[in-house]
């Protein structure tokens, strides 16, 4: 058992804070813009236009994750509405973030009159990886804990009682998350590099494999429960049945182009 004593500031200048999780989500969108411009010409993008669009990616992210975080704690947002503008504390929710980032990349292609579903496509790998480095920095703050473990098996749990979640050993859900999701970022990043499928084919990728990792995942994730699942749980539940959906009609021949030369 490890107990967990990551300082989630990096720096103090005086009185800001750098924290690990601000540069995580720094890192992200900067990755997100650089491929989004190294496939501007596919695009039909200008440079202006890239950054244009990377407005309402970080917009969406920010103002959906947040929103949707109050389903998660519903008390520490409504008796402090100040609270959810603490973005630097962490809490910010994927599905709310997946939502955002949609709504955002349509709103964007709506007023460009671009395709969004070319644009998903080249979001969806640099998305992902966002979101791993994401669970990487939910670590370092020891915020998500993961559910009690058996430590004379699970010699790898971790100890977050610095960070409130008690004296106990449990499971590092954080990086099982973060784990799952680097390996759908090298398969988005392998279909990318083909370049040959169907529009919007690489976006429902990442909604069925997040789906799918995240309803795994949050087996070992202290939740709230719904039911037999988790708030989580349910969410991914509803993106795996309509990615599902969408692969059957829309993009079943598109699978036997991933090895075809």
């Amino acid at each position: 058992m490890w107990i967990h004593s990551i300082n989630p500031i990096l720096i103090h200048l005086g009185p800001l804070q750098i924290r690990w999780y601000g540069i995580t989500y720094v890192i992200g969108f900067l990755f997100a813009a650089w491929i989004i411009h190294k496939y501007r010409s596919h695009l039909n993008m200008s440079k202006d236009d890239v950054w244009d669009l990377m407005l309402y990616v970080v917009l969406g992210v920010l103002i959906g994750s947040r929103i949707f975080e109050v389903f998660w704690e519903p008390r520490y947002y409504l008796t402090n509405p100040l609270n959810f503008f603490k973005i630097w504390q962490g809490g910010m929710s994927f599905h709310g973030g997946f939502v955002g980032i949609i709504t955002g990349v349509w709103l964007y292609a709506r007023k460009t009159k671009r395709s969004f579903a070319q644009l998903a496509d080249v979001l969806a790998m640099p998305s992902m990886f966002a979101l791993a480095f994401g669970r990487i920095a939910n670590f370092i703050n020891g915020e998500l804990w993961g559910t009690i473990a058996d430590q004379t098996k699970i010699w790898w749990c971790v100890n977050f009682k610095n960070t409130g979640g008690g004296d106990l050993c449990r499971h590092p859900q954080q990086l099982y998350a973060a784990a799952y999701r680097f390996v759908i970022t090298g398969w988005l990043w392998f279909l990318l590099s083909k370049n040959k499928f169907k529009d919007g084919f690489l976006f429902w990728n990442f909604v069925l494999l997040e789906g799918i990792g995240r309803f795994i995942v949050d087996f070992w994730r202290e939740d709230t429960f719904w039911g037999p699942f988790t708030i989580g749980q349910w969410f991914s539940a509803a993106m795996i049945l309509v990615a599902t959906i969408m692969m059957i009609k829309l993009y079943r021949k598109e699978w036997k182009k991933i090895f075809s030369e």
